[in-house]
């Protein structure tokens, strides 16, 4: 077994390779006790450390608590930092690369600082039929950011999302996981002048580290994929891999006739879906 030490980042050493948590072996390689003058995760620690014995407790297994550990450092950081991930392996008996790995599998857990707000537009199917892509161009514009960007101000961070399960009140966000429906571009602006003001209806993220311009992290080459394949444009959505999706958008998205008509008025009014057996797509 090895440590890794990172003494110019102040980044807690953590074990290469996972001991059982409080046991002697991994008190001596990597103590979560040792202050470090200045370092605010060890105060968030020492606050934490009573929450997370309770939440190791609720599990037969220490590991099963890997994610909620991630969580609950993330609801006090703003996202699941470095310092974090360490503290989390020692206490689950798990690898750095494991608990990282884990982190990195889900888009709601982010290892690099984002806004307190988070503006999630919905680019599938639904949406995209009834004006997402001109509500998504309209609050880039509005932001001056792209998809996985922040503003300049650390305040809101932006991103196109896959369906968000409220098809019917199209096209719809969220805004730290809460919903917006019917969005037009007022209601866009709106959104953005209340978050702006301080005064929109939703809790702010915890933010402990100040945003860069964007949280998207470059090895993740598997997450927040930028579209669907074989769809030109990112904010075409469309399932991956889903030819069905994928044929809808190349028969149906920006074609006049078909603007602000509903995937469920597709099912309803038959006349309108022969012509997805074009180009031999069924």
């Amino acid at each position: 077994m090895s440590t890794q030490t990172d003494a110019a980042s102040g980044v807690h050493p953590g074990p290469t390779c996972g001991p059982v948590a409080g046991s002697r072996e991994a008190d001596a390689r990597w103590s979560p006790y040792r202050r470090r003058p200045g370092n605010a995760f060890d105060d968030l620690y020492a606050r934490l450390t009573p929450e997370i014995a309770r939440t190791i407790g609720q599990y037969e297994q220490k590991r099963s608590a890997l994610i909620p550990l991630a969580q609950l450092f993330q609801d006090h950081e703003g996202f699941v930092s470095a310092d974090a991930i360490a503290a989390i392996a020692y206490h689950v008996g798990e690898t750095l690369a494991t608990v990282e790995s884990t982190i990195s599998f889900y888009t709601l857990l982010y290892r690099k600082p984002v806004g307190k707000y988070i503006v999630q537009i919905c680019r599938n199917l639904s949406c995209i039929l009834n004006g997402a892509e001109d509500i998504m161009a309209y609050a880039r514009e509005q932001l001056g950011v792209d998809h996985l960007e922040t503003t300049t101000d650390g305040l809101i961070s932006y991103e196109e999302v896959e369906c968000l399960a409220a098809c019917d009140r199209a096209p719809c966000a969220q805004v730290n996981l809460e919903f917006v429906y019917d969005l037009t571009r007022e209601s866009v602006d709106a959104m953005i002048a209340a978050i702006r003001a301080g005064n929109y209806p939703v809790k702010p993220l915890a933010q402990t580290v100040a945003p860069g311009r964007t949280w998207k992290v470059e090895q993740d080459t598997g997450r927040k994929a930028p579209g669907a394949t074989n769809v030109s444009s990112p904010n075409n959505a469309g399932g991956i891999g889903d030819p069905s999706g994928i044929a809808m958008f190349d028969l149906i998205v920006g074609r006049p006739k078909y603007e602000a008509r509903s995937n469920e008025r597709l099912v309803r009014e038959t006349n309108l879906r022969p012509e997805l057996s074009e180009n031999g797509h069924h």
